[in-house]
């Protein structure tokens, strides 16, 4: 599937019918509470699977994803994909690894939601959106309001703002061509 950015690509209650698998690209899930209140729960990029839920006895969809930049996505049908599994030695390591990542990197931000400030939490997703876990050493983050990240962060926009300014301000990042993270930025988070 060649998806759009900001097209949807499965919608909160939707039928969990297929896995699917990033090429290029990156997208967002989301969950919207009964009152209308979305919290992002996840931005994945290329390498990633998702909508796995219809593996595990989901008929419905908890969550929505949307794609943040235009997307290359595999569309995996559920009996193919349970049919691949079986018989892929190499596809199960690889999605169950996948699927560890994952639940280790939820259990962190549950973590990190309890018990670090909102700058500590914005300066980590900013590494992780930069790619830091993967050994970058700068790395640039597609497009991203401070709005979303205020809701991946759990705090307002304009305390975003604020620490986006004091990170500038200390060279932590920069904005050309998007905005730049330097692993300088690692000190917010070893910092007592």
């Amino acid at each position: 599937m060649h998806v759009g950015k900001k097209e949807t690509i499965f919608a909160q209650g939707d039928a969990t019918d297929a896995v699917f698998y990033i090429y290029k690209g990156k997208i967002k899930l989301t969950v919207l509470s009964r009152d209308g209140k979305e919290a992002i729960i996840g931005i994945l990029g290329g390498g990633a699977f998702f909508g796995e839920g219809c593996l595990a006895g989901q008929t419905l969809r908890m969550g929505s994803a949307t794609a943040i930049t235009t997307c290359d996505i595999l569309r995996i049908d559920k009996k193919a994909m349970t049919q691949a599994l079986h018989r892929e030695p190499r596809l199960s390591e690889m999605f169950v690894a996948h699927l560890l990542a994952r639940n280790i990197r939820y259990e962190q931000d549950l973590i990190d939601q309890l018990f670090s400030s909102s700058e500590k939490r914005l300066a980590r997703t900013l590494l992780l959106l930069a790619h830091f876990a993967e050994g970058a050493s700068q790395g640039v983050i597609p497009e991203i309001s401070q709005a979303t990240l205020a809701e991946m962060v759990g705090t307002t926009r304009p305390r975003v703002n604020f620490f986006l300014n004091r990170f500038r301000r200390l060279g932590f990042i920069h904005y050309d061509g998007g905005l730049q993270v330097h692993s300088s930025l690692l000190s917010i988070l070893l910092h007592d």
